[in-house]
């Protein structure tokens, strides 16, 4: 399978906190590709130097936890954008919309517990 982790889902596999033992599996199963969106990292990044957001590691130790765990990074292209301005507007967050509208181009599962990505005719697992 193909998944995209929502940033929370993220967060929380980083922390080693709120996911069942089946998502984690998913996550560090080889056979899956993983993803995680460029604007994921730009929203942790905003909200840890706003002291919002507390990782147990530091920022700068992503890029190995992505290496290490089989994670790759999704940029943002100009398909995503047009998928983007397409979605009706069932969820505010803008971090989120982009997340969807990658979901939705690229044809993956977004691992998310965010039941407002259901009112999209995305792809969404949470176990």
């Amino acid at each position: 399978m193909d998944y995209i982790l929502d940033t929370h889902t993220f967060i929380w596999f980083i922390n080693g906190e709120n996911l069942s033992p089946n998502l984690i599996s998913k996550i560090r199963n080889l056979e899956n590709n993983c993803y995680l969106s460029i604007a994921s990292l730009w929203e942790i990044a905003i909200k840890t130097t706003l002291g919002k957001l507390s990782l147990q590691s530091d920022f700068n130790n992503i890029k190995d936890f992505l290496f290490a765990n089989n994670i790759e990074i999704l940029p943002i292209t100009f398909e995503h954008t047009q998928e983007l301005i397409k979605l009706p507007f069932h969820h505010n967050d803008p971090f989120d919309r982009l997340i969807i509208a990658q979901g939705l181009t690229e044809h993956l599962t977004i691992l998310t517990k965010d039941q407002k990505f259901s009112l999209y005719k995305a792809m969404i697992y949470w176990d």
